[in-house]
């Protein structure tokens, strides 16, 4: 194992409440051995916000368009985990992304999303996801 020629100390992968890959193997990895996880595209690429539907198309130029999970099948499918995070958001009276990356920071205190933005309010608004506290029912959504 790399970590013990060189010690590691982050993990960056894909990883959200809809992208839920790294739990079964990686996350118990980084945990045993110290070392920390980065999700990146906490928030699905859009989708978890709720600005992405299923009725969307996306430009080729869009790499979503070249994603399996982007397709309006797919979509329609996954849309239940937006709605579950809509109903927490409007019952906290926050953000969906908020909730997507509060979702995240309640998880372990070693998981540090990394959101992108161009928009400083965009930023601001993420940067308040580690004020918001969610109950354990919420982070335990299957």
């Amino acid at each position: 194992m790399a970590h013990t020629v060189q010690p590691v100390a982050a993990v960056q992968s894909e990883y959200s409440i809809w992208a839920r890959d790294p739990e079964d193997e990686v996350l118990p990895a980084c945990e045993e051995l110290g070392i920390g996880f980065v999700p990146w595209s906490p928030l699905g690429q859009g989708f978890l916000t709720g600005k992405v539907n299923a009725n969307q198309s996306f430009s080729s130029e869009d790499i979503r368009s070249r994603f399996p999970r982007f397709t309006q099948e797919a979509l329609q499918a996954n849309q239940l985990v937006v709605d579950l995070v809509q109903e927490i958001a409007t019952k906290k009276d926050v953000t969906s992304a908020q909730v997507a990356l509060a979702w995240l920071l309640a998880k372990k205190p070693w998981i540090v999303p990394i959101p992108g933005t161009r928009k400083l309010h965009r930023l601001e608004e993420n940067l308040a996801a580690a004020d918001l506290t969610l109950t354990p029912s919420e982070v335990e959504v299957p």
